[in-house]
């Protein structure tokens, strides 16, 4: 399993969301209090984030934990953004992708992890993933079920959905391949976010010119709501909106 987070609003230090809160995505690493798989997320981190004038956003990944990297830690000090996406990864099979597993994974001014896991993986999905094209295929930044998820949300982003609908149309057909997945996928362009609570938890906090949404609170702010279970939340800086994914349903 794993925890993330994406952000929008005024520019914020890295550490101020992912590090220094109460419960922030640091703490989450080792101590989460929502999780519904496993206790620690310490196969893998990343956090990308964009800087004014460039759409393309920064990306910081590596393969151990968070809490152990002191380099992260004084980057996250300095840098600032007006939003984010932040991941820490508890692998669910072995392998040796490396930082490469590690959320969040990229394209052109997206930013995407995935919070849970596929039974019967790569099986599972050997279905869907017949539909996508040789060179997307060759474009797989590891060989794990996040990372095909990433791919099928791309393929349907690129084939000029919006994002809300490319993660239900995702979430909604690798739910029939595998229906015991967990499937919270999270999305960002760096001025809107999309995501999806399909077996994990999601919580979003919206105010004072700001969203976060995120696997768990990384404080105590009573702003906080849980989002309900398969539900696909879309979101930006002016508005929150929720719709159950069984609206999306062919």
């Amino acid at each position: 399993m794993c925890r993330h987070i994406a952000y929008l609003g005024e520019p914020v230090a890295l550490g101020e969301l992912l590090l220094r809160p109460p419960h922030a995505l640091v703490r989450q690493a080792w101590a989460p209090r929502t999780q519904v798989s496993g206790v620690v997320n310490a196969d893998g981190f990343g956090v990308g984030w964009y800087a004014d004038g460039d759409p393309v956003p920064a990306r910081y990944r590596r393969t151990g934990p968070i809490w152990g990297d002191l380099s992260f830690a004084d980057l996250a000090r300095v840098v600032r953004s007006r939003a984010l996406l932040g991941a820490v990864r508890g692998a669910t099979l072995p392998g040796a992708d490396g930082e490469a597993a590690a959320a969040p994974f990229g394209s052109g001014p997206w930013l995407f992890s995935h919070n849970g896991a596929v039974p019967g993986w790569p099986g599972a999905l050997t279905p869907l993933a017949a539909g996508l094209t040789p060179a997307e295929l060759l474009e797989l930044e590891a060989r794990t079920d996040s990372a095909l998820l990433w791919a099928l949300v791309l393929h349907r982003l690129r084939a000029g959905q919006p994002p809300g609908d490319a993660l239900a149309g995702t979430v909604l057909a690798a739910a029939e391949a595998a229906p015991d997945a967990r499937l919270n996928l999270l999305l960002t362009d760096g001025d809107r976010i999309a995501a999806t609570a399909w077996g994990n938890s999601l919580w979003c906090l919206h105010g004072r010119g700001r969203v976060a949404v995120a696997s768990e609170p990384y404080d105590d702010d009573p702003g906080w709501r849980e989002v309900p279970e398969q539900t696909l939340v879309t979101a930006s800086r002016a508005d929150v909106v929720l719709t159950p994914l069984k609206e999306f349903a062919a």
